[in-house]
């Protein structure tokens, strides 16, 4: 089998207009970063403020919290993505669905951010309410007898704690807004699988080009994990294990 491989190709200009490959696949990790930064800290809003509801005593929250994670996680990611783009300006009123779909500042963007948050939200969500169950009662019950209110006890009693024992798995998920991101290309975002498929339309050198977005993904996902490597060390409480019992 003869392959044909040229590594110069990264440097030859392309089609686009966009400078040489190299810089095409740069923006595409511009890209991806960006909307896998910004998913993941709306999933750790929105996914604490879940995982917190389905642990509250009060039952009609925790049902509501149950339902937003059972439809965002069982629901695919792809299926999300083309509702928030294509069904949702739809169905609001006209004003709206017309800004959605012409004026809103880089729409696919917004979208893909977005719709990954709430998607990886509902994993986080059930991160945290493992962590903060893994608590004993007696955290909460001192946290109350202290005269802290019960927002004021899971805020400065069970959130710290519980964050801290479900780091690891949300390294995992933290990881993951980054590969789930290249489900934007359905939608036209230009993120790094992207810029790699162009590539390898403009070049045809389908080998050097997933090479390099292989490479790229794995150096992303290295550091995302030496940097929640380094927050759990930082973070870890001497004594405390994950996971630990009631």
């Amino acid at each position: 089998m003869n392959l044909h491989i040229d590594w110069g190709i990264l440097w030859q200009e392309s089609p686009t207009g966009d400078g040489p490959y190299w810089q095409l696949l740069l923006t595409g990790l511009q890209w991806t970063a960006a909307t896998a930064l910004s998913g993941w800290v709306i999933a750790l809003i929105i996914g604490a403020v879940v995982g917190v509801v389905r642990t509250a005593p009060i039952r009609t929250l925790a049902l509501l919290g149950d339902a937003y994670v059972e439809v965002f996680r069982n629901i695919p990611f792809l299926v999300q993505l083309f509702f928030w783009f294509f069904v949702l300006p739809e169905m609001l009123p006209k004003a709206a669905g017309d800004w959605m779909k012409q004026d809103m500042p880089r729409p696919e963007f917004i979208t893909a951010a977005v719709g990954l948050g709430l998607f990886t939200a509902a994993r986080v969500a059930e991160q945290v309410k493992s962590g903060i169950l893994s608590l004993s009662r007696g955290q909460k019950n001192a946290g109350l007898a202290l005269g802290l209110t019960l927002p004021q006890t899971y805020r400065h009693v069970l959130l710290p704690m519980a964050f801290r024992i479900v780091i690891p798995p949300l390294t995992s998920e933290f990881m993951n807004t980054f590969k789930n991101s290249a489900v934007a290309l359905a939608i036209g975002l230009t993120e790094l699988t992207f810029q790699m498929k162009q590539m390898v339309e403009y070049s045809n050198q389908v080998i050097i080009t997933i090479f390099a977005v292989t490479v790229l993904y794995m150096v992303m996902a290295l550091a995302v994990n030496r940097l929640m490597a380094w927050i759990e060390r930082k973070a870890r409480v001497p004594g405390m294990i994950a996971g630990g019992g009631k």
